[in-house]
C-alpha cells in the first residue's frame, strides 16, 4: 500500500480508504462482527491506515464495532467519521443537521462508541440546507480547538459552500477545511465540473465514495448476481442508458486485457485521476479484490479509452469559456505557456 498526503495537511493516509458502511446489520444488510473484524484486519495487514465511518452507518453499529477493532493500534490509524444524519432512525431534531449543537452532541456520542479521545478527521456528512456556512466553519474550529477533532472536512457539499467555508476559515484564523468527500466513479463524474477544480484550487484532499458505482462497475448485475441493489436498495447506478452501457463495456474490455477484475479497473481509474477511493467491502473476498486495484497499472491508451467512454459534457460556463479560448489568449493560444496548475 502506498500513501498520500491529504490535501493541505501533513497527514499521511493510505491510497485506499476503508469504508465501513457494511459494518453491522442495523440496516438489514451488512457484515456481522466476525466478518467485519476479518475485513478490518485484512485491510490493516495490507498497510491500510485510513478508516472512514459515520454515526449513521448501521445506526451506530459501525462505530461501535470499530471502537473495539482500533484499540490496539489507535495511534497508527487515521480515523474519520461523519455527523448530520443521526445515529438512529428516530434521532430527532437536535441530533441531526449541521448546527453547532448537533455537531457537538454527535461528536461526543461518536467518541463514546469509538472508545477514543479524538477523531482524526470529522466530516460534515451533507448540508442540511439551513445552517449558515459560518456556523459550520466556526463549530468545526471550536471542536478542533477543544481537542476532540484534529482535521475537518465537508462531504457532499456544493462547491460554492466548500469554497465559502475554506475562505472564511482562512480569513478568520479558524481550523482549515482539509478535504472534501464526494461520489466519484466512471459512471458518476459530475464532480469534475465544479467540486474537483475547486478542491484543487484550495489544495483540499479529494476522497471519493462509491468508486464501483454501487457495484455496477463490477459487472455482477449484468450477470444477474445480487448485492447492494437487492440487499440495501440504495446508492445504486443501474445500466440505464447508453453511456453507462458503454462505460461497463470499456471496463470489461480493459479488465480482460489486463487479466484483472472489472472492479479493480474501476478503482484503479479513480486512483489515476488523483481522487482517493473509499472501498466498502462486505466480505473478505471483496476486500482482497478491492485491495488488488492498488497494483493495477492502466496504460495511457486504456485510460484514454475509459475517459472517452465515461465522458460527460462540461456544461456552462465551461463550454462557453473553452469556445472563447482563442480570443481570451489574444488569438495566440498555442503560443502561451500555461502554468502547471491552471485556474479553471
Amino acid at each position: 500500500m502506498r500513501y498520500r498526503i491529504l490535501g493541505n495537511t501533513g497527514l499521511r493516509v493510505s491510497a485506499l480508504a476503508l469504508g465501513t458502511g457494511n459494518f453491522g446489520k442495523g440496516w438489514g444488510y451488512g457484515a456481522d462482527a466476525d466478518a467485519a473484524r476479518a475485513i478490518f484486519d485484512g485491510y490493516r495487514e495490507a498497510g491500510g491506515n485510513f478508516v472512514d465511518t459515520a454515526d449513521q452507518y448501521q445506526f451506530g453499529q459501525a462505530e461501535a464495532m470499530l471502537g473495539g477493532f482500533i484499540a490496539a493500534a489507535r495511534d497508527d490509524i487515521v480515523l474519520a467519521t461523519k455527523f448530520a444524519l443521526g445515529d438512529a432512525p428516530g434521532a430527532g431534531l437536535q441530533r441531526t443537521g449541521n448546527s453547532r449543537k448537533a455537531m457537538l452532541q454527535s461528536v461526543e456520542a461518536s467518541l463514546r462508541r469509538l472508545k477514543t479521545d479524538r477523531i482524526d478527521l470529522l466530516w460534515v456528512h451533507m448540508p442540511d440546507g439551513v445552517t449558515p456556512v459560518d456556523e459550520i466553519a466556526r463549530g468545526l474550529d471550536d471542536i478542533v480547538r477543544a481537542g476532540k477533532v484534529l482535521y475537518a472536512g465537508l462531504s457532499d457539499f456544493p462547491a460554492w459552500r466548500v469554497a465559502t467555508a475554506a475562505t472564511l476559515a482562512d480569513l478568520r484564523g479558524w481550523a482549515p477545511v482539509a478535504a472534501v468527500q464526494l461520489e466519484y466513479s466512471l459512471v458518476e463524474r459530475s464532480a469534475e465540473r465544479e467540486l474537483l477544480p475547486m478542491a484543487a484550487g484550495f489544495n483540499l484532499g479529494s476522497v471519493g465514495w462509491s468508486p464501483l458505482g454501487g457495484g455496477l462497475l463490477t459487472g455482477k448485475y449484468r450477470k444477474g448476481e445480487t448485492g447492494r441493489a437487492q440487499g440495501l436498495g440504495a446508492v445504486i447506478h443501474a445500466e440505464s442508458d447508453a453511456r453507462k452501457t458503454a462505460v461497463l463495456d470499456a471496463v470489461l474490455e480493459v479488465a480482460g486485457e489486463l487479466d484483472v477484475s472489472p472492479g479493480q479497473v474501476a478503482i484503479a481509474w479513480v486512483l489515476a485521476r488523483g481522487v482517493l477511493p473509499i472501498i466498502g467491502p462486505r466480505t473478505v473476498d471483496q476486500l482482497a479484490d478491492n485491495l488488488a486495484a492498488a497494483a493495477v497499472a492502466l496504460s495511457p491508451a486504456q485510460l484514454e479509452r475509459l475517459d472517452r467512454a465515461s465522458a460527460i459534457a462540461p456544461g456552462f460556463p465551461h463550454e462557453v469559456v473553452a469556445a472563447s479560448a482563442p480570443a481570451l489568449a489574444g488569438g495566440k493560444p498555442d503560443l502561451v505557456d500555461r502554468p502547471a496548475r491552471a485556474i479553471r
